[in-house]
């Protein structure tokens, strides 16, 4: 349980996680569906990803697209370089990722929905790339070692975070001295109240 700083309102993180996993399921098993968010290959397209970076990634890994920005807009990853990629989702970031860092490179992407984990796999998998692999975790408590990755992406994530200063820590924790985050995510100008930070519909649409 989250509570404000007054006390006044709280928002429980456990039901927060299950209603955003439910979300992300429908967006993994039934992109066709329509949700208050772009998705897919319009929204890459919206977003600036070019079509080499699109090239030979499959349709399944693109199709459930939902991310908010462009982490490669702030630059192209370099071979040998080691990835995590937060809220990795169905694979999409994570899989271009690795082909850039390629040969020896490697990317781990880190999701907390099984159906997004096990259509990321499928994806890697289908599209023969294997410097790349997906685990369960959450972004406050990444399943990564100390000092490890020289860039960390994440694609419209942080904004699903209540406690976003604990994601940002552990960010800091996986990077190298001197490494970087590439994130791409929604912002706000005024402070949101605490009541609408406790309606969980409201963090779901």
């Amino acid at each position: 349980m989250i509570i404000s700083p007054d006390n006044s309102q709280t928002l429980d993180l456990e039901l927060l996680r299950t209603a955003i996993q439910e979300e992300y399921r429908l967006v993994a098993l039934q992109p066709e569906l329509g949700f208050h968010f772009l998705t897919g290959r319009p929204l890459a397209r919206l977003l600036g990803y070019q079509d080499e970076w699109l090239d030979k990634i499959p349709e399944l890994s693109i199709e459930s697209f939902a991310g908010t920005g462009n982490p490669f807009s702030l630059g192209v990853l370099q071979p040998g370089e080691k990835v995590v990629d937060v809220g990795s989702g169905a694979g999409i970031d994570s899989l271009i990722a690795a082909r850039m860092v390629a040969p020896n490179g490697w990317v781990i992407g880190v999701d907390m929905t099984p159906a997004m984990l096990e259509k990321a796999s499928r994806a890697a998998r289908e599209s023969g790339i294997e410097n790349v692999e997906f685990c369960k975790g959450y972004a406050e408590a990444l399943p990564i070692e100390d000092s490890w990755a020289d860039v960390i992406i994440s694609n419209g994530v942080l904004n699903l975070m209540p406690d976003k200063q604990a994601a940002l820590l552990e960010m800091a924790r996986v990077l190298k001295p001197g490494g970087r985050l590439q994130i791409g995510d929604i912002l706000v100008q005024k402070s949101v109240p605490e009541d609408a930070k406790a309606d969980i519909s409201l963090w779901t649409g």
